[in-house]
């Protein structure tokens, strides 16, 4: 039978570094608060319970995360690490396997907290630790030819020790029986008058159970935050690490370091993302794929060989395939774009189904909208599909032509074929192959002359 996994993540710190009343383990890395990509991880590990300790904004940090396999524990006073970790022991089975882990840690890897809870069992516990150039504020490893015995907190080490390269990341794990043992037992006798949860290594070295080391596959694994200038360096290493995947499978970015995937990003080979663009959401980018620079995709799937130009925003969109879309363009959610379909610069669109081979190609909105296949919408044509309280449709047939600075007010249906006379405003049906011209009509004033400006002595 398998030995059930329990997750503790300590996410108690105030982070007062942070110079904000925001929570410090709700700081986004890539779109997502820092604790959520750590509870994200124990849940890939198909942990038995995930226990978060929270302490400093509890009411805020528990509101902003969804906690259905979620069971939260109390820390009132910041007593120490140790502390912590011991208000979630008593929900956690005694014949359970524990792994520690820390709210502003996010970048920590499943596979290599795979690793270090296989090595745990009733005779050993696991211990991550990572050498540094400059391990400055980092407890040392202290280890002698048994293997390791301790490890010692900077403000308690001696000069011989802060010598030491090999530094403690806090991530560990143990049978819940030894934690249950060992906690009890800890002292504040140190520099911070705190219970430190590092002491149980010394604990564990000194009654004979076996302490086995792993080490993470890269430092950002294990870099906490404690500032605004290391969540920035988090941040970009998460996004070279995005950027790094993207390339194995075919992308080619054009800078890989001016990219930001705040998502779920699937894509095919192929595909071409120029500077400055933002994945947010799930977004599929499929064969041949071009995203133009600064550009926004968000929660859309953008099919084989379409281009996105630059500075446009696409979100809750599905496009279909050979279309173009921008430069500057807006498609909100509900847009439909069939294969071949172009919207152009300074278009918006919402819920609106463009067809086979249609045109919106400059300065216009569409919205609430059924249109055919080769259609085209002349610049500055809108449709009104609101009228204070209620939207209504507006559906356009198969090769509609409507000229430029048009109001088609909803519900309306304009016949296929038909053909919409420039500066019109349409407000009933329009029958197959049909002129409709809705305008004011002309009046030339013969002689009229136009207003002077009166001169500054009048």
């Amino acid at each position: 039978m398998k030995t059930p996994l329990h997750v503790i993540i300590l996410a108690a710190g105030q982070g007062s570094r942070m110079k904000s009343s925001l929570p410090k383990v709700l700081h986004a890395i890539a779109g997502k608060p820092m604790l959520h990509h750590v509870i994200d991880t124990a849940r890939e590990l198909d942990a038995a319970g995930i226990h978060v300790v929270i302490g400093h904004g509890a009411d805020k940090v528990r509101s902003t995360t969804a906690d259905d396999d979620i069971q939260w524990a109390m820390q009132s006073e910041q007593l120490g690490t140790g502390h912590a970790v011991a208000q979630a022991l008593p929900a956690v089975p005694d014949d359970a396997h524990i792994l520690v882990l820390y709210g502003d840690v996010p970048l920590i890897r499943t596979e290599t907290l795979s690793s270090l809870v296989s090595t745990v069992s009733a005779e050993q516990m696991a211990l991550l630790t990572v050498e540094l150039d400059d391990p400055q504020g980092y407890g040392r490893i202290v280890r002698s030819a048994k293997g390791i015995e301790a490890i010692i907190e900077q403000k308690d080490a001696s000069a011989e020790q802060l010598l030491i390269k090999e530094a403690n990341t806090g991530i560990l794990a143990a049978t819940a029986r030894h934690l249950k043992s060992w906690l009890p037992a800890l002292s504040s006798e140190n520099a911070q008058g705190e219970y430190y949860l590092t002491d149980i290594i010394a604990m564990a070295a000194g009654e004979g159970t076996g302490i086995a080391a792993a080490q993470p596959a890269s430092v950002a694994e294990v870099q906490g935050v404690n500032n605004r200038q290391q969540l920035a360096g988090l941040e970009r290493a998460y996004q070279r690490a995005q950027a790094d995947a993207l390339m194995t499978a075919g992308v080619t970015l054009a800078d890989p370091d001016r990219l930001d995937v705040r998502g779920s990003l699937h894509s095919e080979g192929d595909v071409f993302v120029d500077v400055g663009v933002v994945f947010e959401g799930n977004v599929r980018l499929n064969a041949g794929v071009h995203i133009g620079p600064y550009c926004v995709i968000r929660d859309s799937e953008i099919a084989a060989n379409t281009r996105i130009e630059s500075h446009s925003i696409v979100e809750g969109a599905s496009i279909g395939p050979g279309c173009t879309v921008g430069p500057f363009a807006r498609l909100r959610p509900g847009t439909v774009l069939a294969e071949g379909a172009k919207v152009g610069n300074f278009v918006e669109t919402k819920k609106a189904t463009i067809g086979p081979g249609s045109k919106v190609n400059h300065l216009s909105y569409i919205g609430d909208t059924r249109m055919g296949s080769r259609v085209n919408i002349g610049a500055g044509t809108i449709t009104c599909n609101y009228d204070g309280a209620n939207k209504f449709e507006t559906v356009l047939g198969d090769d509609v032509f409507v000229g430029s600075n048009s109001a088609l007010v909803a519900p309306v249906e304009v016949g296929a074929g038909a053909t919409i006379g420039a500066g019109s405003t349409i407000t009933r049906a329009v029958a197959d192959g049909e002129l409709a011209i809705g305008r004011g009509k002309q009046r030339n004033v013969e002689g009229w002359k136009r207003p002077q400006k009166k001169s500054s002595t009048d």
